[in-house]
């Protein structure tokens, strides 16, 4: 009996590998709805009514490192390919909103709408993702080129930009139309601070 007990094998360590590289994003098969994507996609998962189609994923790239997020295909779809982003800058706050070239309201957001309260509103990281947000409703219109209009004195101007051309937005003009007066109306009394 006790021979028995001493002849247990123990299971020998597993020997160390490198890691295997997973496969592209674009090169993957795609999931079949209610699965889980495969370990090297880069799309999120699907689920319910909100499923993102293979079709815009396959429009937008998921796989050549752009930041894309979920771009869900609006219900009223316009299909519009060329439009305008206005960005409001302030030193409070910061407002973007897409419209087509006759001024339709494709989307749009703001700070306080993606959840930043108080100070933060008016930060560069806080225009870079409202100008993602509302790029990505947009992009539901079906929107691939914009040009770029700059209002305000705000920091977030230029991260504003950026994030519109991370989405994979091809950006032709950036215009700044910041309003001037030529001596038109009294300045505000100057802050005694």
């Amino acid at each position: 009996m006790a021979d028995e007990n001493t002849n247990v094998e123990t299971p020998a360590p597993a020997p160390e590998t490198a890691p295997v590289a997973a496969p592209a994003a674009a090169d993957a098969a795609p999931a079949a709805p209610g699965q889980a994507p495969a370990a090297g996609d880069q799309r999120p998962s699907t689920s319910g009514d909100r499923a993102v189609s293979q079709t815009i994923w396959a429009e937008i790239g998921a796989g050549d490192g752009t930041d894309t997020g979920k771009v869900i295909k609006a219900k009223g779809s316009k299909n519009v390919q060329t439009g305008l982003v206005h960005v409001y800058a302030t030193f409070n706050n910061t407002i973007v909103t897409v419209t087509d070239r006759l001024g339709n309201v494709l989307g749009w957001s703001t700070a306080g709408k993606m959840g930043f309260r108080g100070s933060r509103k008016g930060t560069a990281y806080a225009a870079q993702v409202v100008s993602q947000d509302a790029c990505r409703q947009a992009m539901g219109h079906g929107l691939r080129e914009v040009e770029v209009r700059l209002r305000g004195p705000g920091s977030g101007r230029e991260s504003a930009v950026r994030a519109v051309q991370a989405l994979g937005i091809d950006v032709t003009t950036i215009k700044d139309v910041t309003p001037i007066p030529h001596n038109g109306c009294r300045r505000p009394k100057a802050r005694r601070v």
